[in-house]
């Protein structure tokens, strides 16, 4: 499955928790808060001033391996 912009992160990581170190790599370092799991990708990206595109596309590299 592929990730998108208007996905929530709680989703994301729940199918694949190996995607948590993107995450935590744009300074998202509270990947286990309720908010922030219940944000989408792009209202994250958003808030730590992150291309939300950049991060899709390195995550969905990461799944495809």
């Amino acid at each position: 499955m592929a990730i998108t912009k208007d996905m929530i992160i709680g989703d994301i990581l729940d199918m694949d928790r190996t995607t948590a170190p993107y995450f935590l790599e744009m300074g998202m370092h509270c990947l286990g808060c309720p908010s922030a799991r219940g944000e989408t990708l792009e209202q994250a990206c958003a808030v730590h001033g992150v291309d939300a595109d950049e991060l899709v596309e390195k995550i969905n590299a990461h799944l495809e391996k």
